[in-house]
């Protein structure tokens, strides 16, 4: 594939890197609709989607410094290259450090958290459906070897330095299943926003998708350096999205419950 979208001489614009930031682009501009459709103030929810966005950048960045200091010390420039690594730890990471900033925003902006989270469900999916595009070209989180027509095969060496990508062997392209099912999901969750019965309902749902997402296209990955679980049942990233069920169906439980002592007290 192409780990590097362009390059001016030593200049090398990363694959990965570009279509990260396209989907950070969309899916702000997405918010500010959603925000709208939500009742909510763009304003507020696009500063909110940057400080998160910061948040994430900041804490995965400064784990991976603080994970290879020792090497970091005796070669100084390794440390421009950083950029360039990606591993489900430091997303897990930042998605932490990023909740937690947007979780503080929102209590100081006084934004009700669940019609919040609804405006940003549907953005979320579309981004990550643009980080995995970025993951395909880039080799980061390459699939199982496969024989089928639709392999992808990585011969740039940059994907194995970068990611390492196997050289020469055709793997699934499970990035782009995992991109497709975002995909869909946003759209699902874009079109439900405006009838939407009670807040929380989407941001619920978005759990329930994306762990499922996430669940399922762990199966077509390759598991180095994606941890092993319960004697190798599991593997970190699946670990994460039982967990994004529980509180998916948590929150839709809670939300059902609230909706029908409302609707009773109304009665």
């Amino acid at each position: 594939m192409h780990p590097v979208l362009l390059q001016f001489g030593s200049l090398i614009i990363p694959s990965y890197g570009a279509m990260a930031a396209v989907g950070v682009l969309v899916a702000l501009f997405l918010a500010q609709r959603t925000a709208r459709i939500a009742g909510l103030d763009p304003s507020k929810i696009w500063n909110l989607c940057v400080l998160a966005l910061f948040a994430a950048l900041v804490s995965s960045r400064l784990l991976l410094i603080a994970l290879n200091w020792s090497a970091l010390r005796l070669h100084h420039s390794w440390l421009l290259a950083l950029a360039m690594v990606h591993h489900p730890l430091l997303a897990a990471v930042g998605a932490l450090a990023a909740a937690l900033a947007a979780l503080l925003y929102a209590h100081r902006q006084q934004l009700p958290l669940h019609a919040t989270a609804d405006a940003l469900a549907a953005p979320l999916a579309l981004g990550l459906g643009f980080e995995q595009l970025g993951a395909l070209l880039a080799g980061s989180g390459y699939g199982t070897d496969t024989t089928l027509p639709w392999a992808v095969t990585y011969t740039h060496p940059l994907a194995a330095l970068w990611s390492g990508a196997p050289l020469g062997i055709s793997v699934h392209p499970v990035q782009a299943y995992a991109a497709l099912g975002y995909l869909i999901l946003s759209i699902c969750l874009l079109v439900w926003l405006p009838h939407r019965r009670q807040s929380g309902d989407l941001a619920g749902f978005f759990l329930l998708g994306a762990a499922m997402i996430l669940f399922l296209t762990e199966f077509w990955r390759d598991p180095e350096g994606r941890g092993r679980l319960l004697g190798g049942a599991l593997d970190g990233p699946q670990a994460a999205a039982v967990l994004m069920v529980l509180a998916g169906g948590g929150m839709l439980t809670e939300r059902k419950a609230a909706r029908i002592e409302t609707e009773a007290a109304n009665d």
